[in-house]
């Protein structure tokens, strides 16, 4: 018989306990115990493997009505010895060999009188059913966060996950494409460990992208505010400007207003799913300079004096337009 502890007993939970009750146990319980957070502690090793057992059978319907009636013989599984022979697994290795099991179907198949079977398995005898297909591994999502320079022209990250009902930790190198979005998930096929033999489940990353110091970006297109001075926005000017492949030039028209939006064609963000580039706006602020010195003071009442333009001219409650 196995000396292991009752699943229930390891989850700290009753027997009657809900599916949510198991889960919120096990979540509690595999952190605690964790192999990464008590590195070289051969004992929380085996706490965090016990958990993963007992978890990975309570939390399944079939498998706990099972345990519940046979013990850990009733959630065991048919091997392959390396020698040829076919046997019954449980618990901590216990096995019996196919033919045996036959024959105590055989002699004891529904009988009156408590079998081998049952003293063995802590049941009554029952024939083995056919195992039922395999399921798809449910899918998997985690979230990771990219700096803005790592989204907009792509990288490789290497992630350290915690995946699957047996919280498996894995180390994954991913490439992230550029041009990633916020909130793009980005799949990664098979990476979820499958569960009693069937197919592994994809691991879903999500995307969420840090700011930029002065960058700020609409899809495709990236947007930058770059001040002005008065002259340079009456005059016109070239001025070197950041773009997100190093810096640019760009000349400004004599008379540009304040927000004005210079437009780089083709500096922006690849766009998802293909090779064309979004645009990158220089948006214009034009700055006073403060304080004044006695120079530009004069200047600029010189220039009151002669400048006779009215920019509110044209605003709707200048034209007596109804509101």
């Amino acid at each position: 018989m196995s000396d292991r502890r009752d699943y229930y007993e390891v989850l700290g939970v009753s027997r009657s306990a809900t599916e949510a009750e198991i889960r919120r146990a096990y979540r509690s319980l595999a952190k605690k115990h964790h192999p990464d957070r008590n590195p070289g502690d051969a004992s929380a090793e085996g706490k965090f493997k016990e958990v993963q057992r007992a978890y990975s059978t309570l939390s399944d319907p079939k498998k706990r009505a099972e345990y519940d009636q046979f013990g850990e013989a009733g959630v065991g599984q048919w091997k392959t010895t390396p020698q040829g022979q076919k046997v019954y697994q449980w618990g901590g290795g216990s096995t019996v060999g196919a033919e045996d099991l036959e024959d105590l179907f055989s002699a004891f198949g529904g009988g009156e009188a408590p079998s081998i079977f049952e003293q063995v398995f802590g049941g009554r005898a029952r024939r083995p059913t056919s195992r039922q297909p395999a399921r798809r591994t449910p899918d998997e999502e985690h979230h990771i966060t990219l700096s803005f320079d790592q989204a907009v022209h792509g990288t490789t990250i290497s992630l350290q996950l915690t995946t699957g009902r047996e919280a498996r930790s894995q180390t994954l190198e991913v490439k992230i494409p550029p041009g990633v979005e916020e909130g793009q998930k980005i799949r990664l096929k098979g990476r979820v460990p499958g569960l009693n033999g069937g197919p592994p489940g994809d691991l879903l990353l999500r995307c969420s992208i840090a700011p930029h110091p002065y960058f700020t970006r609409s899809g495709a297109d990236i947007y930058v505010e770059v001040p002005v001075s008065i002259p340079e926005a009456a005059l016109g000017a070239k001025i070197e400007v950041p773009a997100i492949d190093g810096r640019s030039t760009v000349t400004l028209p004599p008379g540009t207003a304040g927000g004005a939006k210079l437009r780089l064609k083709g500096c922006g963000v690849i766009k998802t799913g293909g090779s064309q580039r979004g645009d990158q706006y220089v948006v214009i602020q034009i700055v006073p300079p403060k304080p004044l010195t006695d120079e530009q003071q004069r200047l600029f009442e010189q220039l009151r004096t002669i400048d006779h333009s009215n920019p509110r001219g044209r605003c709707p409650w200048e034209r007596g337009t109804a509101q």
